[in-house]
């Protein structure tokens, strides 16, 4: 049901004049979902209360409750259209009343953490964009069907809710930078093993990916209400920069079952590391930071290794906020493990000194839908030097898209060898007194897989130039018809 009126709010955004793109689309729908979610969470705990004999205190004042002036009943439960805003009515409520009523909990409340200042901080970032009046009171009343009260619908809303951030990843740049494939932060959480007590921190936490999946993994071993207190209030924490991205993860972070996350919408880098003191540090950094992107020299010079890209400034950074014997596992370029500039090598050396790199995951092409780049995930404990690292390359006998994505089954083998370190013909191990000394090249370079050399005879090249040939001439010609 949830899937089929996502896709029926989609069809209707599509006919908006006031949104143009998947973006758009995922925006939207989410701050109507987030509301629709925040009103069912009132009414359970209203009844909970009730239940106790307590009074409940609502977050939401009755002229903004959903129930009012979004789908309004009458006595016998049915939608009452003759009291239920529509066209400029409605648009004009929503801009000019609702809207900036949530906003203004963001200065009401105290505290950077309670779900009143993240309402207000939601609404502070977005707008609403949709123009019609009709079309919004369609989507409204398509939404009231769903209901986000049993663990069950919990589960599917936020499923659903992950594969639109998928979608908006690939619709463009903007979305592919916070999106990470989840069977892949399934298995990093995995690896890692976080326990209840631990911290677990994301400073480009993008869509919140990680640590949705941490806490979907660690709530798994709560044994009752204080370790459930633990990990909604002293264990998840991340950071964002950029305002869409901040406003999808905390929405994704509710919508999850974290209700007041700890993330704050600030440029990490623009940290500097030589303020971080020891109370600043969390237990397990898990990260895919942004790559490509290029810093500007005054943020350069919080690093004590200068690089204007992005990940190897993130890269200083986890390890500067890393508790001794904090655990991380990191995404990142495969060119980071052999490129030879000063920065890459310094770093590399820095890392090996200073934490035992003891995993590398070399994951195939197609792994991220869309970015043209390979990546690999590195496993490091803070304090001790590395010795040895075991390698795990991930050989798949098919070619990964956006069709055919990364599963968790396919990193099966590398989650049951990665603690026993054990050598297969796709895994291996290096010992760092065998690298050079001055480039700390890390190239994973397998030496259990021979290099196949397909033989073949002229006439088979010549038959394979010929169908590309064809190949070349059918588009061609089908770009002449277009033209």
């Amino acid at each position: 049901m949830f899937e089929q009126v996502f896709k029926n709010i989609d069809d209707i955004l599509h006919k908006d004049a006031g949104c143009g793109s998947e973006l758009d689309y995922v925006e939207q729908s989410s701050w109507i979902l987030f509301l629709k979610y925040l009103d069912d969470m009132e009414s359970s705990k209203s009844m909970e209360s009730m239940l106790k004999g307590e009074a409940y205190q609502a977050i939401i004042a009755d002229k903004f409750r959903w129930s009012n002036w979004a789908t309004p009943k009458t006595a016998d439960g049915k939608p009452d259209h003759n009291n239920a805003l529509s066209g400029d009515d409605l648009i004009d409520f929503v801009n000019l009343e609702l809207f900036p009523y949530l906003k203004k909990f963001k200065s009401d409340d105290t505290s950077a953490f309670t779900i009143q200042y993240k309402i207000g901080e939601i609404f502070s970032e977005l707008r609403n964009r949709i123009i019609s009046g009709y079309n919004l009171r369609e989507i409204l009343w398509m939404v009231d069907e769903l209901h986000f009260q049993t663990s069950k619908e919990k589960h599917e809303l936020s499923h659903l809710y992950e594969s639109r951030i998928n979608r908006m990843g690939n619709a463009g740049r903007n979305g592919g930078e916070y999106y990470t494939p989840r069977p892949l932060i399934r298995t990093i959480v995995k690896a890692v093993n976080p326990k209840i007590g631990e911290t677990i921190y994301d400073p480009a936490c993008g869509s919140g990916g990680f640590l949705c999946e941490a806490f979907n993994y660690m709530k798994k071993h709560a044994t009752g209400v204080s370790d459930m207190d633990v990990l909604q209030a002293k264990t998840f924490y991340g950071k964002e920069k950029k305002g869409l991205a901040y406003i999808i993860g905390i929405m994704n972070m509710i919508l999850h079952g974290i209700e007041a996350p700890n993330i704050i919408h600030t440029n990490t880098l623009a940290e500097n590391l030589a303020d971080v003191q020891e109370r600043d540090r969390y237990d397990v950094v898990l990260a895919n930071p942004p790559f490509g992107g290029k810093e500007r020299d005054e943020v350069q010079q919080n690093f004590p290794i200068r690089t204007g890209e992005t990940a190897y400034l993130f890269m200083q950074h986890f390890i500067k906020y890393m508790k001794a014997g904090g655990k991380a596992g990191i995404v990142i370029k495969n060119t980071f493990l052999s490129n030879t500039d000063n920065a890459s090598v310094a770093l590399r050396k820095k890392l090996l000194e200073e934490c035992n790199l003891y995993a590398v995951l070399d994951l195939p092409g197609g792994t991220f839908t869309g970015a043209g780049v390979k990546t690999v995930v590195l496993f490091f404990e803070k304090g001790l030097p590395t010795e040895k690292i075991w390698y795990y390359q991930l050989n798949l006998e098919r070619n990964l898209g956006k069709t055919n994505p990364l599963n968790e089954k396919d990193m099966a083998e590398f989650l049951e060898n990665i603690h026993t370190a054990k050598e297969t013909t796709n895994s291996w191990t290096l010992n760092i007194a065998d690298i050079d000394q001055t480039t700390y090249d890390l190239g994973a370079k397998n030496p259990n897989k021979k290099e196949e050399v397909a033989l073949r005879t002229p006439q088979m090249i010549l038959e394979e130039i010929k169908a590309l040939d064809e190949e070349s001439a059918e588009i061609l010609n089908s770009i002449a018809a277009i033209l």
